[in-house]
């Protein structure tokens, strides 16, 4: 008897996710999977096989789980994971990135900066610094460095939007990052920057990250994230 039960709630998670399947083969990615609450309803099943038979399409890497968001077609997986810009994941989320240069000069790199760049101390550096916002929010204060080297004359006309997007013109687009994420209490000129009104301590997440290409170290940058209105998203491993 057990048996047989068991056999019919896996026949149901079977139709279920073959007849999701079926709706999404194809789709364009982004486009919504119908949610939980549809499929329970339509199929008169429990919300834990709707759930399995979702979780089979994510594995296969038909679909994937935005947090907060729902279910969607599943971007195609690249033999790595990209190394993605602001610009770029808050497109993926599906809002406009915009900035504000608050500082975009040439200087001389301090022992970190040199240090992380692998320069000298003392070689000429652009720092740019940004207030970056998605959707209209302010998200995001960040400060970049890089070897003016590798990039002479951007601070000749007007700025871009997204820095990844010039290296990648220039046959520098990041290939791997370091990246290293604290948690912390926003200092007082941050909660200016990123319109913190709350009187109380107010966490943030403070990104500092080393891009490369290949082996040349094509970006420096530090990033403060307000956390009520940002989340951070990490892929690990290989994908497909």
């Amino acid at each position: 008897m057990g048996q047989a039960i068991e056999t019919v709630r896996e026949l149901k998670h079977v139709v279920v996710r073959e007849h999701v399947r079926s709706l999404v083969q194809g789709a364009a990615p982004g486009t919504p999977a119908p949610s939980e609450r549809e499929l329970v309803s339509q199929f008169g099943v429990a919300r834990m096989t709707v759930r399995q038979a979702l979780d089979a399409l994510v594995v296969e890497g038909l679909l994937e789980r935005m947090p907060g968001r729902g279910t969607f077609v599943a971007r195609p997986r690249r033999s790595r994971a990209q190394v993605a810009s602001f610009t770029e994941a808050v497109a993926r989320r599906g809002h406009l990135a915009e900035s504000t240069t608050l500082l975009a000069r040439t200087e001389q790199a301090g022992p970190g900066v040199a240090r992380a760049l692998e320069i000298e101390s003392g070689d000429t550096v652009v720092h740019w610094k940004r207030i970056r916002r998605a959707g209209g929010e302010t998200v995001c204060l960040q400060d970049a460095y890089f070897d003016a080297a590798v990039l002479p004359h951007l601070l000749e006309g007007p700025l871009p939007e997204s820095l990844y997007a010039v290296l990648a013109e220039r046959g520098l687009r990041p290939t791997w990052s370091e990246d290293s994420i604290q948690a912390d209490l926003a200092k007082p000129d941050e909660r200016d920057h990123l319109e913190i009104t709350d009187s109380e301590p107010t966490p943030v997440l403070r990104v500092s990250r080393r891009a490369l290409c290949g082996d040349l170290v094509v970006e420096v940058s530090r990033a403060v994230y307000r956390t009520d209105r940002f989340t951070l998203h990490l892929q690990l491993g290989t994908g497909r």
